[in-house]
């Protein structure tokens, strides 16, 4: 497929500006089309580089004269544009299908309904710490196919959520890992749990002899819908626990150890430990992250002795059970992203010091009994940061022995550090989206942030 095609681009955000500038460098005809407003600095991209586009519509006439079309993951199947794509059988391909025509370099692909983001980059920060001439890319907010352009890497770590996999058809990577599947996203997939866990096995379709599939083996749906005899790749499993009715390729033999187990007819006794002790990452779903993380990098030919150095370096993305600071032995940590209940259980169920927990917001019909027995038994009080706080004082007022409320976060951070003893941690895990006092999660996790730094600096002047 390397003649000169008639390209049209749908969304131009950053997959489908990275894509039109790489098919416009390979000398394809391009047409962008977004069906809503471009962002002024997408928009600057594409009329530098010369890219035909058009937004808040999609002109039809235009679009259906395409050899090819390369979709936008938010862009669903149902939407009018892509039916009567499919109606004149015109191909559709994603941007990762589209730059990996282009690149020889090896790719390290990770799907999973949670902790995908954090896995991407503490695998790519393994890499990259022991010299790897490594890339980052996919979901995590950087356009591959723009990166293939110049396409200077060996390696690129890509994270990949179910969309971008949707319309992936010869995409090949080196190494996919599969983290989880939960339910999610059900309303693009016609509420169908196996349509959903067969667009996120989609990543290992292509794998070879010469790669690898890492996948979680306590995640029953997982083992629900992995076909894995019809695999002509290296099955590597991980678990939380050493188990005999799998072989596992990764596993915890203590609470900071885990053992990598590469043990194969031609290499017998193939296991080594590597401990996880100085890594900053906190809670069981972060034990699963990092042993797909490592079994990646020892595929990659990073040693135990890398891998410990650069667990220890690792910083990861703002507003993810991320440490912000330390006032008179009292931990600050900013989980501003957990808008879910699911999220903050990760946080109470990983954090074993007592917590004065700050969470609330706008609820979005959040059902908290999941929580009831971590609150008891962790939380020694809470306090609600939100415009309408009546239904965490309803769940969580009699197994919480203190609970009071706030409409700001500086009231917020100060309180919990009066509540806070030497030892304990301050969590903000909301557990809600932010929009009644707050722009988005990130401006609460900033807010945040700054109001621990501007206690400290109280404190120690």
């Amino acid at each position: 497929m390397t003649d000169k095609m008639n390209i049209v681009i749908l969304g131009a955000a950053e997959s489908g500006v990275g894509a039109a500038l790489l098919a416009q460098a390979k000398g394809h005809a391009v047409f962008v089309s977004d069906r809503g407003a471009i962002q002024p600095a997408y928009k600057e991209k594409l009329t530098q580089a010369g890219i035909a586009f058009e937004e808040n519509q999609h002109t039809l006439e235009r679009i259906l004269q395409a050899d090819e079309v390369v979709k936008s993951p938010g862009i669903p199947e149902k939407a009018p544009v892509v039916q009567a794509l499919r109606e004149k059988k015109i191909p559709i391909i994603s941007e990762i299908e589209f730059a990996g025509r282009y690149t020889k370099a090896r790719s390290i692909c990770i799907t999973g309904t949670n902790g995908k983001t954090t896995t991407t980059l503490l695998t790519y920060h393994l890499l990259k710490s022991a010299g790897l001439n490594v890339g980052l890319a996919g979901n995590v907010g950087y356009s591959l196919a723009e990166q293939v352009i110049a396409d200077q890497h060996d390696y690129y770590v890509i994270e990949l959520s179910s969309f971008q996999l949707d319309d992936t058809h010869d995409f090949q990577p080196w190494i996919a890992v599969l983290l989880n599947i939960t339910p999610d996203h059900l309303d693009r997939y016609d509420y169908s749990l196996e349509k959903y866990a067969q667009a996120k096995l989609r990543i290992a379709r292509n794998l070879d002899s010469e790669g690898a599939f890492i996948y979680n083996a306590d995640d029953e749906v997982t083992a629900r819908y992995l076909q894995s005899s019809f695999m002509e790749t290296r099955l590597l499993p991980f678990s939380l626990h050493h188990r005999h009715d799998v072989h596992l390729a990764g596993y915890y033999t203590g609470e900071t150890t885990l053992c990598v187990d590469f043990t194969t007819d031609l290499s017998p006794d193939n296991r080594q430990e590597v401990s996880i002790a100085n890594s900053p990452l906190i809670g069981q779903h972060n034990r699963q992250n990092i042993l797909a993380a490592v079994l990646a990098a020892r595929v990659a030919g990073v040693s135990p002795e890398q891998i410990e150095a650069a667990l220890a370096t690792f910083q990861n993305a703002e507003h993810r059970l991320q440490p912000v600071g330390e006032i008179n032995g009292v931990r600050f940590i900013n989980d501003s992203k957990a808008t879910n209940v699911e999220a903050a259980w990760y946080a109470l169920d990983g954090i074993k010091q007592p917590i004065v927990w700050i969470a609330g917001g706008t609820d979005k019909g959040n059902d908290y009994s999941n929580l009831l027995h971590l609150a008891e038994a962790r939380v020694k009080a809470l306090i609600c940061l939100g415009v309408d706080n009546a239904k965490l004082h309803a769940a969580f007022d009699s197994v919480v022995p203190h609970v009071e409320e706030t409409q700001s976060m500086t009231d917020a951070v100060r309180r919990a550090a009066a509540l806070a003893a030497p030892g304990d941690v301050v969590l903000l895990s909301p557990c809600c989206a932010s929009f009644d006092l707050f722009k988005n999660y990130e401006d609460r996790g900033h807010q945040f942030t700054a109001a621990v730094q501007a206690l400290s600096d109280e404190v120690t002047s």
